[in-house]
Formats: structure tokens, sequence, C-alpha cells
């Protein structure tokens, strides 16, 4: 009994060593596990869905989202006017196979849809509703406003710290991210997994391993008070006026006002010419 013993503690040993030769660490995503070294490559699994992550390239929001959610379980310049905030925050939520996030999306019976940047693009309706398509995000703007500094802050400094297109006018900070269908290829990544991993990062809570973000300028460390981040998609949002808030609506109403008194102003104008014109 004693041979047939040592040599299931040689082969547990030896399981146990080679499992840690193959193991890796995902450099880009310490939200996964089970990582395995294929072919030279790290491949984990994306915790809370177990869909296979591939470790060389940026993880989708939707996935890096779902495992914050179990990990919690187990915690200013014009805009476009169809720019919108993501004001619901994090959700669990439904992800395709392929890690992008599926067009409708549900709390129990509380249903809404969302675009490619998972955020919710329409009234909170019940499980009736119908989203027909995942309408792509095609523009980002992330608004930051830093915190008082020592050294003033020059947007060429900016741009060489920030691989980004970037606008200044102190003390904000607005990154665009642009990027439409015919732009994106399979392997590229999405400007909003880009927006995500960067507004972590911002944030503190770094999805990579190692948080790579530089935000020391003239050795002096660029903290922000504020970050808004807004989203323009290819096809307008469907929110009813009920579910704007009474600031919006009021805005709108000022711009309405503002319009319809502009086109009267015009037509007297008009009017004014033509009599001159005729006398």
């Amino acid at each position: 009994m004693k041979p047939l013993w040592g040599a299931a503690l040689l082969l547990l040993l030896c399981a146990a060593t080679c499992a840690q030769q193959n193991s890796c660490v995902c450099q880009k995503n310490k939200r996964v596990t089970n990582c395995q070294l294929v072919n030279g490559a790290c491949q984990c699994q994306s915790v809370g869905s177990g869909v296979p992550v591939d470790c060389s390239t940026l993880t989708s929001k939707c996935l890096l989202m779902k495992a914050e959610m179990r990990g919690s379980k187990s915690g200013r310049r014009e805009k476009p006017k169809d720019a919108f905030e993501d004001t619901d925050g994090l959700y669990d939520p439904e992800c395709e196979n392929t890690g992008i996030f599926k067009a409708k999306q549900c709390n129990g019976t509380t249903c809404w849809c969302v675009n490619t940047a998972g955020v919710r693009r329409t009234d909170k309706q019940d499980a009736d509703l119908k989203c027909s398509e995942l309408v792509r995000t095609m523009w980002i703007i992330i608004e930051m406003k830093h915190a008082e500094r020592n050294t003033p802050l020059h947007s060429d400094t900016l741009l060489n710290t920030i691989l980004y297109f970037l606008q200044y006018e102190e003390p904000l900070i607005t990154i665009d991210l642009k990027q439409n269908s015919s732009e994106k290829s399979s392997r590229d990544v999405d400007i909003a997994d880009v927006a995500y991993y960067f507004e972590k990062d911002v944030k503190g809570d770094s999805i990579f391993h190692e948080n790579i973000l530089n935000m020391t300028i003239d050795n002096e460390r660029l903290n922000f008070e504020k970050m808004s981040v807004y989203y323009v998609d290819e096809v307008p949002p469907e929110f009813s006026m009920k579910s704007l808030t009474p600031g919006l609506i009021a805005v709108i109403v000022v711009v309405v006002i503002a319009i319809v008194a502009g086109i009267v102003v015009l037509v007297k104008e008009m009017n004014e010419m033509h009599r001159g014109l005729n006398a």
C-alpha cells in the first residue's frame, strides 16, 4: 500500500505544479477567475457569468458590470441635444454570449431598452416592452472638474498625458470618444468599454491589476472633484416628457419660447421689408 500511497501523493503534487505552471494573470481585468495559459495567451472566465475573457484586450462593459454586481452581492460646454447621462448607475445586466449588452434589460417585471454602453434610453415599462435593436452609442463625452492646483494646467500637457481628444477650459476637462458602426471592426475595442475603464481608473477603482493611468502632471497629482459622462446614440433616445426632470423641462420650455419669439421677430421684419419694397 505504501508504494501506491506514494504514487498518489506524487500525482497530486504534479497536478498542483502543472496547474501553477498553466495559470496566468489577466492584466487587463482583475474581475476574472479560472485563468489558464492557452497557446501562450491568458484566457479566463468573467466573474458572475462564466463567459470566456480574452486578456489581450479590454473586457466588455456588460461583463464588467455583471462581475461588479456579483462582487457587491458576495458592491461645461453645451452638450448635443440628444446627449443624456446614465441616471440609473450600476445594475445586474443581461449579456449576450459575445459580452455585449442585450437590447432589453429587466429588473423583475420592470424593463427598459439600452444602448451599446448599457445605458437606459427609454422609459421603464412592463415586461411587454419591445426593444427591436441594440442602438450604437457613437459619441461619449467625459466631462471632469479638477480640484485646485498649485501649478496651472495647459492643454498641450494634458494631451501628452491623456491620449484622447480633449478640450480644456479651467477647471473643466472634456474628453470626446467617437466611433460609428462603419469605423468599428470585430477586433476593435468599443468606446463604451474604453470610457468605463477610464471612469473606473479616475474614481480609484481600476479594473487593471495595476492602475496604468498616470494622472500626475508637472510633479503634482491631478485630482478630480466631479465626473459626468454623456452618451449620444446613432438613434435619439425615446424618453417621454414625464420622465424628464423639472429642470430639464424648464430648459426645453425656455428654448421653445426663444425659438417662437425669434420666428415672430423674423416674420415681423420680413413683413416690414415687404411693405417697404411695395411703397
